[in-house]
């Protein structure tokens, strides 16, 4: 089965045939840095991540651009507020960005471009998109003008007659169409500016990416992706001011993510349901929170609530669970003749389910990158794995272990997760969920070491008194061979 993507623009999946055989050109429209990042945020950088990864992983050899918007109102309203130059703002917010990229375990992009380091790109572009007639300057500003490009809105399936009846009374009268955009704006006073053949000014946000994007990958590159709220006018502005300059197509494939909703409402800073990455961090592990994102078919909403991260939080923990006892069985010497043949229906599923686990997770990322429908067949070898572990004996051999363990590794590399040593993700969960309960450590320590003592002493009264009191505090104790372990229900 061939890669498939879902094109925006044709509104169907696709097979994927890049543009030079086995090199992938691939640019995502990063973030405007004014402040730090939120949940949408993460949801977006996330899915590419996983997409890049993806096409790595299928032997491709990718140029991935992903860019930081460092000059735009929003920045410059924040700096004045704040008294201090526009760049101040977005170098923190840039430092704030990669953190947190960072700690959802994001590969570094082939270049990241900030837009004031291609303003001499834009403003070529900008030239060339005015002598070609396809756009206009009305005192120091540029503007697109719209109707010069017959296949205007082919991205976001619009009209554009519908839209100019809709268009409020109030547009700006200087432009020969309402929904004509702006290339280049012309400085207003405590403005940062760029000199150009219009006057001091800066750049518009669409011309941003479309100079960047074409700079780095060229005229035509393969995948361009972003979230959906991008599509207009965003990608539809892009698709017209770069193909409008260069007569070639400028994308093969617009790739779109969905929206992230909270507890089922659209998130939105008005309505007060509005997480900030750093915010969530606090609670969940980077992990869990990655885990979550792509539990979900990256083009569907996903509901973002305690509930389904707690959800995301117990199901990776039954991945690590299964791989710490995986590994102490890997960990211990084999007994004479157990490694010779397999001893039990379960082993024999099990070698079954690995053998095909690889040619699953394929089909599943080749139909649009189903990350949801590839966890799903995770879950099912470890759900088969997790048998076999419980056996007395193991029953699988060691080299059927492993194997295991080795094919998880890849699924893992490219999906991002279960990267760390499962006993210390376990003991990292272990501390951010103490750390939230009504009792210390400590006190939990004491009285598991209580009902240890009067288990000894047969006093199974007291034994059982102790395991109620910890339950109610959110505590499960776990009794096996090496004593009595416990965690966080």
């Amino acid at each position: 089965m061939a890669l498939r993507i879902y094109n925006t623009l044709s509104a169907a999946k696709e097979e994927f045939v890049p543009k030079h055989p086995g090199k992938v050109s691939m640019y995502v429209c990063g973030v405007t840095v004014y402040d730090n990042c939120h949940i949408g945020h993460a949801r977006a950088n996330v899915a590419f991540d996983v997409v890049y990864r993806y096409l790595l992983h299928s032997g491709y050899d990718v140029t991935y651009v992903r860019n930081y918007t460092d000059i735009d109102d929003k920045i410059i309203n924040r700096a004045n507020k704040e008294g201090v130059p526009f760049n101040v703002i977005s170098e923190r917010y840039i430092r704030s960005f990669d953190e947190d990229m960072a700690r959802l375990g994001l590969a570094l992009p082939t270049h990241q471009p900030k837009a004031t380091e291609y303003v001499d790109e834009i403003i070529a572009l900008v030239q060339s998109l005015v002598d070609k007639g396809a756009a206009y300057a009305v005192e120091g500003d540029v503007y697109f003008c719209v109707e010069k490009f017959p296949g205007y809105l082919k991205l976001s399936k619009r009209n554009l007659e519908e839209m100019q009846a809709g268009a409020r009374i109030d547009v700006d009268e200087r432009k020969r169409h309402p929904m004509d955009f702006a290339l280049w704006k012309s400085a207003k006073p405590g403005e940062p500016y760029w000199s150009s053949p219009w006057g001091n000014g800066r750049p518009g946000w669409h011309i941003e990416c479309s100079a960047m994007s074409m700079k780095l990958l060229g005229d035509t590159f393969d995948i361009h992706g972003g979230g959906k709220d991008l599509v207009f006018p965003h990608h539809e502005n892009e698709i017209a001011q770069s193909e409008a300059a260069s007569g070639q197509p400028f994308v093969r494939y617009w790739m779109h993510n969905g929206f992230v909703n909270i507890n089922a409402e659209k998130m939105s800073k008005s309505l007060g349901n509005f997480f900030t990455i750093r915010e969530v961090l606090d609670r969940y592990d980077s992990e869990v929170l990655r885990f979550f994102l792509l539990s979900a078919h990256y083009r569907s909403p996903i509901d973002f609530s305690d509930q389904n991260l707690a959800d995301a939080e117990a199901g990776l923990d039954r991945i690590y669970s299964a791989l710490a006892t995986l590994n102490e069985v890997l960990d211990t010497p084999s007994t004479p003749g157990t490694d010779n043949a397999l001893q039990s229906d379960a082993a024999l599923e099990l070698q079954e389910k690995v053998t095909a686990l690889q040619q699953r997770f394929r089909e599943a990322m080749d139909d649009d990158f189903n990350t949801a429908l590839a966890i799903a067949h995770l879950f099912d070898l470890i759900r088969t794995l997790n048998r076999v572990l419980a056996e007395k004996h193991h029953a699988a051999t060691k080299a059927l272990l492993s194997r295991v363990k080795s094919e998880i590794d890849v699924i893992a590399g490219v999906l991002g997760v279960i990267n760390s040593i499962p006993a210390e993700y376990q003991a990292r969960l272990k501390a951010r969920k103490s750390s939230q309960l009504p009792i210390s450590v400590e006190e939990i320590e004491a009285l598991v070491a209580e009902r240890t003592a009067a288990r000894k002493a047969k006093d199974f009264k007291r034994s059982d008194e102790i395991r109620s009191q910890l339950l109610d505090k959110g505590i499960e104790l776990l009794d096996g061979p090496g004593g009595t372990e416990w965690k966080v229900k």
